[in-house]
């Protein structure tokens, strides 16, 4: 096709055995914004490496801007104007923001001396161009995720790119700033750039995507126009399952306060905080960035130490110095940053499980290796957790199924409460849709739940009880099924 500025015909791709891509092709139009979508693991990743020249494919053809090529280097990717944003937007945090944007083009122009002020033209003409308004001289590394992504976009652009493909770029970004990241890639587009975007997220390919396609278990399973899609379809396409409607969670017995919370303060974090958990609640807390919902997670489970205020476990007021005495009282915390603070990625299935009763699991002070393995195992059985061997390391596992095993180490404990910051970030529709229901399972059987979120339906749909934050005190508290996504949106922007 003449209007075809990326074309990929039967691609395929193996790993010592392991079939990534099994024959898929894509095609991608000038001047469209176009959704890669499909479960982790699917081969997303590999394809637009393939595409970018940083794999070669074992067999397929490859044809940009219409050449066609067996393979291509990184080097003729860039030079036929495509340029690949991953998650981790390959900056340099050490360095401004002057120097991130103008360096690339200095060393590829093979320049020895370098020039602050050649480098702040080129930083100025990079952040022009998209609108991006940034202080040159910041060091990145103090810059919010959604400024490090333009930034990124901002280099790509610069160097005349023609086709932009983003790698899940909203993992990270909250509400507002997905609306921002749109209105830059529409404005790419009105430009004449393409746009290649990459994601799981069902309302994200509704909202920016005009054709899509989907990849499962690396092949194609379906391509086209997204107004001839359902999001019935979109979701049956991404996983090969069906999936029953939610069933909202049951009001919980108000006669029950398991935790209250009377008037905690913490300086600079949240002030004058009061609220009622009962058995068997999901409540629901939101709020933008900085609101101070998380810093109030931290103190109820002990990782800081609220400046005044109660908390009373069960109607005993009780003192949580540390993290200890809030597992003491039956508090569990899912951090928001499962990598980083949730998960012992070099380690395997069976120790991230089992870590949270080792004191139960000594035998003349040593670790009984078969109840650790019989604990993990009876995790991985009852959150579905998709491996074929405990003592394989986290960090092999989806997104999806390293948060099942954090909630299977803290479920391994007899919990009173469980609070979730950021259930679902980064997981692909299966494994957010099994989290819901273990949630909801969970207050069921009597536990409660707190969950933190910027997922609006996550939070509409799962939770009995809403509380919205706004700089660092409680502003508002809604029932889900008495309110809509505006509402909620305009109460959380200060509406």
């Amino acid at each position: 096709m003449d209007d075809c500025i990326l074309e990929l015909k039967n691609i395929k791709k193996s790993f010592g055995g392991v079939k990534a891509l099994k024959g898929v092709s894509l095609e991608l139009r000038k001047g469209e914004i176009h959704c890669l979508a499909g479960e982790n693991g699917c081969g997303k990743s590999t394809l637009i490496k393939v595409a970018s020249g940083v794999y070669t494919p074992d067999e397929g053809e490859i044809c940009i801007n219409g050449k066609k090529h067996e393979k291509v280097t990184p080097h003729q990717a860039i030079a036929e104007g495509i340029q690949v944003i991953y998650q981790d937007f390959a900056i340099f945090p050490n360095l401004t923001v002057m120097e991130n944007l103008a360096l690339t083009t200095e060393l590829a122009g093979n320049k020895k001396i370098a020039s602050k002020k050649w480098f702040k033209q080129i930083a100025l003409e990079s952040i022009q161009e998209i609108g991006f308004d940034i202080d040159l001289n910041e060091l990145v590394e103090n810059l919010s995720v959604a400024d490090k992504q333009l930034i990124a976009i901002s280099r790509a652009f610069y160097h005349n790119a023609k086709l932009i493909i983003m790698d899940e770029p909203t993992t990270a970004l909250t509400d507002k700033e997905v609306k921002s990241l749109f209105r830059v890639i529409k404005n790419l587009q009105s430009q004449g750039m393409s746009i290649l975007f990459v994601s799981h997220k069902l309302d994200e390919v509704f909202e920016i995507s005009e054709r899509y396609t989907i990849l499962r278990n690396g092949e194609n399973v379906s391509t086209g126009d997204v107004k001839t899609l359902d999001e019935k379809q979109f979701s049956f396409y991404m996983t090969g399952r069906e999936f029953a409607n939610i069933e909202r969670a049951p009001e919980p017995d108000k006669n029950e306060v398991v935790m209250e919370v009377q008037n905690l303060t913490l300086a600079n974090g949240y002030k004058d905080i009061s609220f009622q958990l009962y058995k068997g609640e999901i409540l629901g807390m939101t709020g933008l960035l900085g609101s101070g919902r998380t810093e109030l997670m931290e103190s109820i489970f002990g990782y800081r130490r609220a400046d005044s205020g109660k908390i009373i476990i069960d109607g005993t007021p009780v003192e949580i110095k540390s993290v200890n005495d809030a597992m003491d009282h039956g508090i569990g915390y899912v951090p928001e940053d499962r990598l980083i603070e949730g998960l012992f990625l070099d380690q395997s299935i069976e120790e991230n499980i089992s870590v949270a009763k080792w004191d139960n699991l000594t035998n003349r002070f040593m670790l009984d290796k078969k109840a650790m393995g019989e604990l993990a195992q009876g995790g991985v059985d009852q959150f579905h957790i998709v491996t074929d061997d405990v003592k394989k390391t986290v960090q092999k596992l989806s997104g999806g199924n390293q948060q099942k095993v954090v909630l299977a180490r803290w479920l391994a404990r007899d919990l009173k409460v469980l609070i979730l910051n950021g259930p679902t970030v980064g997981v692909d529709i299966g494994a957010k849709y099994d989290i819901h229901g273990i949630i909801r399972a969970l207050a069921k059987k009597g536990m409660a739940v707190i969950v933190i979120s910027d997922d609006l339906p996550e939070i509409l749909e799962n939770c009995n009880r809403v509380l919205i934050m706004n700089a660092g005190m409680i502003k508002g508290e809604l029932v889900p099924s008495e309110t809509d996504q505006t509402e909620l949106t305009s109460l959380i922007m200060g509406g």
